[in-house]
């Protein structure tokens, strides 16, 4: 299944077309679909074209598609190829796909495979009469009913090899199958008639948890019993000791008490800076007894302040200069200063940003 290719051309048809009832129904699936959308359609179509020619896509089949949907064939035959629904090969006109993962292969298809095999043949081989092909697949998504196979469009569940060779010998004489569980099971249905869902108490939400309390005392049995069936009585564990009465305490003595594992009160101003407060704010003056300050020696403060600041003017404060010296390294360390510099008259050696006649 993981490579899928066209029939070879000895198996191709010459020619495709579709019914004329086919092409009503292609009609109403198209108008499904908004104008210059019809290549949604293409799925459905090829499905209708597939049941049309006995189970299989011709690739005649895939470009009339093509053709009617306005579309290249190879995206056509690009959807025909990757959907494993679609059949490129010749098929029987039962074509069986059996179920091979875990929960089929575990209930027994790989028994079921060896009648398929022994009856109709290799995988993807159809019988000489035209009647039957197999192919082995993925899930079939009806595990409950393990194992089980697909016909054409039916599933038949809960197979045996025995009640698969009596299937295949009824379909094989044109005999009526019916589809589903084959053991007389109904559906899914618990196997063996298992009635789990006669007790009322399943029906009552407010009773959750009854049936594990009815579990657990069935399993415990009395001293009595446990003798009569020769296993040891265990002894009897002591009663745990009566808890010592608390002592009583105050409603204080309650609110303040800690625990072993009670975490240590945070300070309120940890982790916070630190303020000193003011000497001459209002609080602290009538902490210490002092009279607040008038309002009105609080107005000349405020306009003194304002006006030092306004009448303040001059020169612009020269910025700090840096003490270290902006004389070049010395190339002889034993020196003190460069071999350039020696010769220069001391008159050139004044610090910058100064006038020889300020010294």
């Amino acid at each position: 299944m993981s490579v899928r290719r066209l029939a070879p051309a000895e198996d191709q048809p010459a020619s495709f077309s579709f019914t004329e009832e086919n092409e009503r129904w292609i009609e109403k699936q198209i108008a499904k679909y908004p104008d210059g959308r019809q290549a949604s359609a293409v799925i459905p179509m090829l499905w209708q074209a597939q049941k049309q020619h006995d189970g299989w896509l011709p690739q005649r089949a895939i470009e009339a598609v093509a053709a009617r949907l306005g579309m290249p064939v190879i995206r056509v035959l690009e959807v025909a190829t990757f959907y494993t629904m679609f059949n490129l090969e010749p098929v029987g006109r039962w074509f069986i796909q059996l179920c091979g993962t875990v929960p089929c292969h575990v209930k027994g298809s790989l028994d079921l495979k060896q009648v398929l095999l022994e009856r109709i043949g290799d995988q993807q081989h159809v019988t000489a009469d035209g009647n039957f092909s197999w192919l082995e697949v993925e899930c079939l998504g009806a595990c409950c009913n393990a194992p089980m196979l697909q016909i054409n469009d039916d599933y038949y569940e809960d197979l045996t090899p025995d009640l698969l060779i009596k299937l295949l010998d009824d379909l094989a004489a044109g005999r009526e199958v019916k589809p589903g569980p084959q053991n007389g099971r109904h559906a899914s249905e618990p196997h063996d008639a298992v009635k789990t869902l006669q007790d009322p108490a399943l029906f009552d939400g407010s009773l959750v948890g009854s049936w594990r309390k009815r579990f657990e005392q069935q399993d415990v049995k009395t001293p009595d019993e446990a003798k009569a069936a020769g296993e040891v009585v265990p002894p009897k564990a002591p009663e745990p000791a009566p808890a010592a009465a608390p002592t009583p305490q105050t409603e204080k003595q309650a609110a303040t008490a800690t625990g072993p594992n009670d975490p240590k009160p945070g300070r309120p101003d940890a982790g916070r800076p630190e303020h000193s407060a003011a000497a001459d704010a209002p609080a602290q003056r009538a902490k210490s007894g002092e009279e607040p300050v008038a309002a009105a020696k609080q107005a000349d403060a405020s306009d003194a302040s304002s006006k030092e600041g306004s009448e303040t003017t001059g020169e612009p404060v020269p910025a700090p200069q840096s003490e270290k010296s902006e004389e070049p390294t010395p190339s002889r360390p034993s020196e003190g200063k460069p071999a350039a510099a020696a010769d220069e008259p001391e008159a050139s050696k004044a610090p910058r940003g100064r006038s020889k006649e300020t010294e």
